[in-house]
């Protein structure tokens, strides 16, 4: 199980990465999204979903605040929410899925790394 939290973990935060890298660095005309947001919370988006992708590898790279790497998966899991139901609004349920299958391996990553570290104290 660890190796398959790893592996989800690292696919997750090239995921995320790019992702928020892209919306930082894009001009809001390039980024097509199904209803209009604000450019201050697509940058406050893409910072988030940057954090996170560290946050998903560097606490158990380094072993160090290990309990920050399901925190970073639980903001995901959030940020992932709100893209579904924009995404849903918007008329576009393909991207939906998507973001709902990313939620769901995000939500798998919280709940793995949390009970791995429950088990841990115990």
């Amino acid at each position: 199980m660890k190796y398959v939290l790893w592996i989800v973990q690292v696919l997750l935060a090239a995921l995320f990465l790019f992702a928020g890298v892209a919306k930082f660095v894009l001009p809001l005309e390039q980024m097509q999204m199904p209803i209009a947001l604000p450019i201050w919370f697509l940058r406050f988006i893409a910072v988030c979903e940057i954090l996170g992708a560290l946050g998903l590898i560097l606490p158990g790279l380094f072993r160090v605040k290990v309990g920050l790497t399901p925190l970073a998966a639980a903001g995901l899991v959030i940020i992932m929410i709100g893209a579904t139901i924009t995404s849903l609004a918007g008329g576009m349920p393909g991207s939906a899925i998507f973001s709902s299958v990313v939620g769901l391996l995000a939500a798998f990553v919280f709940y793995g790394r949390r009970v791995s570290q429950q088990a841990h104290r115990a």
